[in-house]
């Protein structure tokens, strides 16, 4: 789907959703945008958050003074450390705390540090926000550090928002393109380090491949606490594997001094993007959505030869 042929919708007046990405290049272009996107807020009296990396978390507060008081503050390094949860668990979490209200957010999902293992889930989460959240009645900004991100990461900011905001100047992004860009990042893996464990794996199976993670999880000396939430989400995947994906799958499982992996491979083809993006009503369904939830990093890759996907769980 090009540019052409996607709706702005997000940015306009009579739209819920408003989703713009903040353009900023040092302290005093971030602060200008920010702090005027707060007070907007007070005065219309909504609902507040700030979910950011530390240290603009940190200069925010310093600056609003008192009125850091009317504004909730999450570390995104911490409740966005896997972009999967942004929406489930931090957008949509704030949302329902706030029902028949309209809130506002900064979202910072996209900081220099993100590694490019993380930064393709980054890009399809900003793409699919208008799509999860398109009846909400929520105004997020994103910020984006010119300086600091590289050329790429910006251009994919006015692919995944419809509208953007430079130097006090908003317009509608001519390169907005949410399916696209996320078509974009579904690329292939890239394959284990050797000495990866392989184990194929049918209905019948699903009790070996909790042992077999619960194996490498205790071989990297796992707290126990990880050792248990990577045996959930490795252990949905399976399921879902032979319920979905074909009957069976395959498990592979390493780990170095930063994390444990585990991916597990099917015949599936996953088509819709939103998958495990959002919490279904009534607790029902909430496997994948709760792989995102337990997982620091969450990576798929999915074909019409079947769908690849790794959770990583830092050490």
């Amino acid at each position: 789907m090009t540019a052409a042929g996607v709706s702005h919708g997000g940015g306009g007046v009579d739209d819920p959703l408003v989703h713009e990405a903040l353009l900023y290049h040092d302290t005093a272009t971030y602060l200008d945008g920010a702090m005027k996107f707060i007070y907007e807020g007070v005065s219309a009296d909504e609902p507040m958050l700030v979910a950011a990396p530390p240290a603009n978390v940190a200069l925010l507060q310093e600056r609003l003074g008192a009125f850091a008081d009317l504004v909730t503050f999450r570390d995104m390094t911490e409740a966005g450390r896997n972009p999967g949860r942004i929406i489930p668990w931090v957008l949509c979490g704030f949302l329902d705390e706030h029902p028949g209200r309209r809130v506002r957010i900064i979202g910072e999902p996209v900081w220099p540090a993100r590694t490019p293992e993380e930064y393709p889930a980054c890009v399809q989460h900003e793409a699919m926000i208008n799509v999860a959240l398109a009846a909400r009645e929520a105004t997020i900004l994103c910020p984006y550090d010119t300086s600091a991100l590289g050329r790429r990461r910006v251009r994919d900011a006015w692919a995944t928002h419809p509208v953007m905001l430079e130097e006090g100047t908003r317009r509608l992004s001519d390169a907005y393109d949410p399916y696209g860009v996320t078509d974009t990042y579904n690329v292939p893996l890239a394959e284990p380090p050797a000495g990866a464990t392989t184990m194929r794996f049918e209905v019948a199976d699903l009790v070996r491949v909790r042992r077999a993670v619960a194996e490498a999880a205790l071989d990297a000396r796992l707290p126990p606490d990880r050792i248990v939430d990577l045996q959930s989400a490795v252990n949905e995947l399976a399921t879902n594997s032979v319920v979905h994906g074909g009957g069976s799958g395959t498990l592979r499982t390493w780990h170095d001094a930063e994390r444990v992996v585990c991916e597990v491979r099917d015949f599936g083809h996953c088509t819709d993007v939103m998958v495990g993006r959002l919490r279904p009503p009534a607790r029902r369904g909430n496997g994948l959505v709760m792989v995102h939830y337990l997982a620091d990093l969450v990576q798929r890759h999915t074909s019409t030869t079947g769908t690849a996907t790794r959770v990583h769980v830092l050490r």
